[in-house]
């Protein structure tokens, strides 16, 4: 202990005499190392207090009561002089004291502390500080400063925005005390409701806890913390170790605590061992007992496989099995021996196993194990010999049986199989060769065939544990080898009757050949034209269609003669297949058969009346379209050369100008009712058009109108009318609201029509351009005049179409010729309502104008912004160009 503490003196030595180098740390130890002596001076009465530390120590008697109080310890009585050697001896008896407690104190002398040296004072003050407040601090193996550190992380672990790594800026924000005396008297503070933002707040809290409710007096100053870059180490622990003191006796409590789970560590491990002992034995046993047995068993099933199988075992035992529970063996040795030590060791009785269960007994099953395993391996090696020499001569045979098997296969299937009464002649020739080479490979497979049941009575002789498989599979082969024999012969004969069968067949077919081929092609061009497709549109070409077929029915009686003698034919091969038992072949030498040659023929004698029924009603339809076709014809020309001549003469009207608008109205309504009551002769017409269409007709050559084009020319007409009335009306609204003389509106028509050359009632840029020069219209030939025309063509085709129509043509000229309303004018008559104000009231508008027209401007005019506005001021100018659009001409 005293070793380890020197070292500690010697490394804080070093690192303070740098510390105390610095103003505001010294400051911070005075303060509390004042505080922490007057914690201890208090307890001999509030005189004995000290005020300053570096004075009231000089004359060494407040000093050794100090030194008293917290050692608990008389030192030598103190001199009572007040000289300066009274003084030095006092500090010395105080010093030599602190030494005798295993201190060495490096340059700290009396004399230093007689002068008032802050520096030494504050050294010395430490020194005591440390051996009698912290070096007896102990937290698992680890003592003063080192314990005190691990028994504060320990305590403030579970808080959060705490984590103490050292003795200076880990405390801080104050959070450390808080938690430190949460964690050990919960009640006097809440904890979770601090926060690391308010350092000052939760170190004044700490502090005055501590004072009030634990008996630890303010020893560090909140400001002195907060401010200082890094608080004073040697003032943290001083005051940390008073919390430490202060807590003692929970301290203690976890030390009892920690020595009671210690023996209960050590009796739970040795437990945990005796269960383990239990277990491994127990198992090892059982093990051992299953396992006996199985080696002590000489027998096997006598098949190589089996035996086989058995070695493996035998050697997988030998790898898997048994080496880990050898391992177990010596682990429960070891575990035992390790178990009594440690018993030993805790003052603990000796560990006695279940009965049966101790280490000998576990000894001499092992022993037991081994001496059955002892022989097992050269018996079962020697077993698998005799049984290898067994079945080499068991899989001879088998290899034997399985080539013969193998040829065997499907022969008896082949030389039962009439597959020569379903073949061609050259196809039968082909497997008469075939079967003469069978009966030679038959020959040869004799030899094997007894060389097989020589081994099988081999295998007899020497008991093979499966001779009943091999006896029973001899039999099946030599069985089947007479059986092969017989259908050998039979087949033969087959093939010889079949063969003068087929030959008179083959004879038959070519016949057949030869005939049906010119004769299925007579009926495929025959049935062409019978169903051939016709599109007529006259009488004539139905009846000739009608003669040609009459022709054709006149071929038909040679043509069935012909069908009977090839049916013929193919009823000859049918029945020799039927007698003889033989299934005809295709013929070879045509792909045609004897049914397609009678489906056909029946088709053509179908087709023959329904030709003739097909051609008399296409006769009586092209009968009845000419009659359509008439009809139509008569009523179309009337008609359409009506609707023609109507349409002239709307055309017509107001081309010339020289009759008055209300006269071109006159005759434009005279038309529109003449169209009303012509009426009736479209709708009949369309009766006539509904008659042609149902009946399919597309040509008519005897008018030039369709129903389409009178339909167009009947809907032009309607619409030209209409629209003129419409035109002529609106001139004349134009006329009379523009003030424009009849002489003038001919003048603008006139001109129109003039440049109108394809009587569209449009004119193009470059005709419109023209007819305004013709009008006395001015337009400069340079940009400017190409500028003007182009602000023109923005009022009279507003929507960019690319034309003008009449409407809009008479509108610009009304415009120019008459007197209208400009944006200027109702803005002047504005001011005057105003009274020559750019801007008008609502209370003007209400009572100069009717309600509705006042609410409208007021609704529409923006406010006025200009410097002389009032309340309420709108703006008739920006309202006034807006009615007129951007610009007025």
């Amino acid at each position: 202990m005293d070793q380890e503490y020197d070292g500690y003196m010697e490394e804080e030595e070093e690192w303070d005499r740098e510390g105390l180098l610095d103003p505001a740390w010294e400051k911070q130890q005075k303060k509390t190392f004042t505080a922490w002596c007057n914690s201890h001076l208090r307890k001999t009465g509030p005189q004995n207090q000290i005020e300053n530390i570096e004075e009231d120590f000089r004359n060494g008697l407040k000093l050794m009561l100090l030194l008293e109080v917290i050692s608990g310890e008389h030192l030598p009585k103190p001199d009572r002089g007040k000289m300066r050697f009274h003084k030095i001896a006092n500090v010395n008896k105080a010093l030599d004291f602190i030494a005798s407690k295993g201190v060495k104190l490096v340059s700290i002398g009396a004399e230093e502390i007689v002068d008032g040296n802050v520096k030494m004072t504050l050294g010395m003050i430490w020194t005591i500080i440390l051996r009698f407040a912290i070096q007896d601090i102990t937290v698992e193996e680890l003592t003063a400063k080192e314990g005190l550190l691990l028994w504060c992380q320990r305590k403030t672990a579970p808080y959060k925005n705490v984590n103490v790594q050292n003795f200076h800026l880990s405390w801080k924000d104050g959070l450390a005390f808080c938690a430190l005396i949460h964690r050990h008297r919960p009640e006097l503070l809440d904890y979770y409701k601090l926060s690391r933002e308010n350092p000052l707040e939760n170190l004044n809290t700490a502090f005055d806890i501590a004072e009030k409710h634990l008996d630890i007096p303010r020893m560090l100053d909140p400001e002195d913390m907060v401010n200082s870059a890094k608080p004073d180490e040697r003032s943290v622990m001083a005051y940390v170790s008073s919390y430490y003191h202060a807590f003692s006796g929970a301290q203690q409590a976890e030390t009892a605590a920690n020595r009671i789970c210690k023996v209960l560590k050590v009796n739970q491990e040795n437990e945990r061992l005796m269960e383990e002992y239990e277990r491994l034995a127990s198992d090892l046993l059982e093990w051992i007992r299953r396992t006996r047995p199985w080696l002590e068993n000489r027998t096997t099933d006598n098949t190589l496989p089996g035996t086989q199988r058995r070695l493996e075992e035998f050697r997988d035992y030998r790898r898997s099995q048994k080496p880990p529970k050898l391992e177990d063996k010596a682990k429960l040795e070891n575990s035992f021996n390790t178990l009594q030590t440690r018993l030993r060791l805790s003052n603990r009785p000796a560990y006695l196993p279940t009965e049966g269960k101790m280490v000998s007994d576990i000894a001499n099953a092992w022993k037991g194990l081994e001496t059955a395993e002892k022989g097992f391996e050269e018996w079962l090696l020697s077993e698998l010999q005799r049984l290898e020499r067994l079945d080499h001569l068991a899989q001879k045979f088998r290899h034997k049986c399985e080539i013969h098997e193998e040829w065997a296969t499907g022969k008896e299937e082949m030389l039962q199989s009439g597959d020569f009464k379903r073949c061609r002649l050259n196809e039968l020739k082909a497997m008469k060769k075939k079967h003469e080479a069978f009966e030679s490979d038959l020959a040869a497979h004799q030899d094997r065939v007894e060389q097989i049941a020589a081994i099988a009575q081999e295998l007899n002789t020497l008991d093979y544990h499966d001779v009943a498989t091999v006896n029973a599979r001899c039999q099946r082969i030599c069985d089947q080898w007479d059986v092969l024999g017989q259908l050998t012969t039979k087949r033969r004969e087959g093939l010889e009757e079949a063969e003068r069968i087929l030959e008179r067949i083959d004879q038959l077919h070519l016949e057949f050949a030869k005939r049906a081929a010119p004769f299925n092609n007579w009926m495929d061009g025959a049935k062409e034209d019978l169903m051939d497709m016709f599109i007529v549109h006259t009488t004539e070409e139905v009846q000739g269609l009608i003669d040609a077929h009459e022709q054709f029915k006149a071929t038909l009686g040679e043509a069935d003669k012909e069908y009977s003698t090839i049916v013929s034919l193919v009823q000859e091969v049918t029945r020799l297949g039927q007698q003889f038992g033989i299934t005809p072949p295709d013929n070879p030498y045509t792909t045609l058969h004897a049914q397609d040659i009678t489906n056909k023929w029946g088709e053509v004698k179908q087709l023959v009346p329904h030709r003739d029924s097909t051609l008399q009603q296409e006769m009586m339809r092209q009968q009845n379209n000419e009659r359509l076709r008439r009809q139509f014809a008569a009523k179309a020309n009337v008609v359409g050369q009506w609707i023609e001549n109507q349409l002239d003469a709307v055309a017509s009207i107001g081309v010339t100008g020289r009759s008055s608008l209300e006269e071109q109205l006159k005759k434009l309504q005279q038309f529109d009712k003449a169209v009303i009551g012509y009426k009736p002769n479209m709708e009949e017409l369309e009766r006539y058009n509904q008659e042609v269409q149902e009946a399919m007709i597309f040509e008519n050559r005897y008018t030039q109108y369709t129903m389409e084009t009178l339909r167009v020319g009947w809907e032009q007409l309607l619409t030209a009318i209409a629209r003129n009335m419409n035109e002529v009306e609106n001139q004349i609204l134009t006329r009379d609201s523009k003030g424009i003389s009849e002489a003038q509106m001919n003048e603008f028509r006139m001109s129109f029509n003039h440049f109108d050359k394809n009587r569209t009632k449009r004119l193009e840029p470059k005709e419109f351009k023209a007819c305004l020069i013709s009008l006395g219209y001015k337009i400069r030939d340079d940009k400017q005049g190409e500028a003007d025309f182009q602000r023109i063509m923005s009022i009279v085709d507003p929507n960019r179409t690319g034309y003008v129509t009449f409407e809009a043509f008479l509108d610009f000229m009304t415009r120019e010729t008459a007197d209208t309303d400009t944006a200027e004018q109702v803005m002047q008559s504005f001011k005057i309502l105003a009274g020559d104000k750019p801007f008008i009231t609502a209370q003007i508008l209400r009572q100069e104008l009717p309600p509705d027209q006042a609410e409208y401007c007021i609704q529409r005019m923006a406010p006025y912004s200009g410097r002389d506005a009032v309340p309420g001021a709108l703006d008739y100018m920006s309202f006034s160009t807006a009615l007129y659009g951007e610009s007025d001409l």
